[in-house]
């Protein structure tokens, strides 16, 4: 047996930064393409744009620097803000989950038994 948790950060209610954003910022880094990171993680180009600016609107924070096509091609590439943020809630994630992992541990650490009647 196992525990899980799901992490997001939220301001004034509304979703601003979870697993699945951090997937998209961090395939952003890996691939230079905000559409190549939106294949990777099997959402729409139109998503994963709509994702960066309610994340950029609600942490009034610029994220992606967008470069547009052409003769080169664009690109995107994360802002020193966005890197921080990944490593903040990375931290926050490994924390917590540790934080879980010895609560887990205390509460079942007697194996549960099973009466069959």
């Amino acid at each position: 047996m196992r525990i899980r948790s799901k992490i997001w950060l939220e301001v004034d209610g509304n979703t601003v930064f979870g697993s699945g954003r951090k997937y998209l910022l961090e395939g952003i880094s890996r691939y230079g393409s905000i559409n190549k990171a939106a294949k990777d993680i099997s959402i729409s180009y139109r998503k994963a744009l709509s994702y960066i600016q309610a994340m950029e609107d609600r942490l009034g924070l610029k994220l992606v620097e967008r470069k547009t096509g052409g003769k080169n091609g664009g690109g995107a590439n994360l802002t020193s803000e966005a890197k921080e943020l990944l490593q903040r809630y990375e931290m926050l994630e490994d924390g917590v989950n540790e934080m879980l992992d010895r609560k887990f541990k205390e509460v079942f650490k007697k194996k549960l038994t099973r009466k069959i009647r």
